[in-house]
């Protein structure tokens, strides 16, 4: 879609409401994301990182642009062109935001790793909002050639944790067949930041894509991640672990599609809430008639800190096919005052038991990633959300 008819498409709708369903435990009311915008920035901007490792190659990106910082030889770890052929084939401007980032992005990145090449070390891209009222609109296109192998972090911050401003992004990822690919999205908005992105991955034939998705930061928003198994024996895995407290309130919506037959996803996300926040997570998983012998699984469990804590939780299946496995839960619960009572009859304070269940808690999530400085950061960024004493 061309950027004046995506800008037309997304004038033309409407901002999303509580009557719509999928945005039914979402309200907008108050945001308007045209009063944003990125006048102001001169200078590319950093943010603490929340993660300090050796890296084959690395990105910053805020409302001033992008710089390369360094690139690993024999791949593509370059700005993105906007007339690149497979931009736009996986998440198009069909939905509003979706119509807005394609309108206005300027900043993206394009990971081109060619077949067979395997990357020991990480690609890291940082992005961070800088302007107080500025809006970032972002883009990233993967493509695994067959038989590469390698990881990318993808972390959002902000140059103050008091920072005004609007994020929309887009990745679109191809795995192509045999590739393995890690992919590590991180979100650590400051909590006046609205962050809306949508992610989709199209999965090859005997290929893997290992997916974490961290989520601490924020005010409000939607992220929608799609996985489309299209190939036979494709698979995918998708671990998700989030934290809200205050008046925060994040919105996971996931859809597993599984195209080609012999196909695996395992889709689990866990979140804590503390304060006032709330959580949304629908999750869908789609079997398509041809796609026999699939097996797909999603999960989403709720960890209430506090009374006034909520979370929804919609799990969705709708399967065409008559040879699958296909099976989903959620939960939704409070700390246990049995867990509290021994930890804090053993001398814990109720803050450093809180951390020690959470922890617990998390634990399962944390065990799926396969990037040991990953799992570290997130296990502390998790603990960290208890007050101290």
């Amino acid at each position: 879609m061309a950027r004046a008819a995506a800008l037309e498409r997304y004038r033309a709708l409407p901002l999303p409401t509580t009557s719509d369903e999928a945005w039914r435990f979402t309200d907008l009311a108050g945001f308007d994301p045209d009063a944003f915008s990125a006048n102001g920035a001169t200078a590319v901007a950093t943010a603490e990182r929340m993660l300090e490792l050796d890296v084959a190659g690395f990105a910053s990106v805020s409302e001033a642009g992008i710089e390369i910082e360094r690139a690993p030889e024999g791949i593509t770890f370059a700005p993105l062109p906007d007339d690149h052929e497979r931009l736009g084939s996986l998440v198009s401007g069909d939905e509003k935001f979706a119509a807005h980032n394609v309108a206005l992005w300027e900043h993206g990145l394009l990971v081109h790793v060619p077949k067979g090449v395997v990357l020991d070390k990480p690609l890291y891209v940082r992005l961070a909002n800088s302007v107080d009222g500025g809006s970032l609109f972002w883009r990233l296109l993967v493509i695994a050639e067959p038989g590469s192998k390698f990881s990318l972090i993808e972390e959002y911050g902000s140059s103050s944790p008091e920072l005004s401003g609007y994020s929309n992004a887009v990745v679109e990822l191809f795995v192509e067949d045999e590739a393995k690919f890690e992919y590590v999205s991180l979100q650590n908005y400051s909590r006046e930041t609205w962050h809306f992105a949508t992610h989709h991955a199209r999965v090859g034939r005997d290929a893997e894509l290992d997916w974490v998705a961290g989520g601490f930061g924020s005010k409000k928003g939607k992220i929608r991640i799609q996985n489309d198994l299209a190939g036979p024996g494709a698979t995918s895995r998708v671990t998700g672990a989030y934290f809200a407290d205050a008046v925060q309130h994040l919105d996971y919506d996931t859809f597993q599609e599984h195209i080609a037959p012999n196909t695996t996803s395992d889709f689990a996300f866990k979140g804590a809430l503390r304060d006032e926040a709330s959580a949304v997570w629908r999750g869908m998983i789609r079997v398509e008639k041809d796609a026999q012998k699939t097996n797909a699984y999603q999960e989403n469990r709720n960890l209430m800190l506090s009374p006034t804590a909520h979370a929804d939780s919609i799990p969705g299946l709708e399967i065409l096919a008559n040879d699958v496995r296909c099976t989903h839960g959620a939960t939704l619960g409070r700390v246990d005052r049995e867990q509290l009572f021994y930890c804090m009859a053993r001398g814990m304070s109720r803050q450093e038991a809180e951390r020690l269940i959470v922890r617990g808690f998390f634990q399962d999530i944390l065990d799926r990633i396969e990037l040991e400085p990953v799992r570290e950061v997130l296990g502390a960024a998790l603990e960290a959300r208890i007050p101290q004493a």
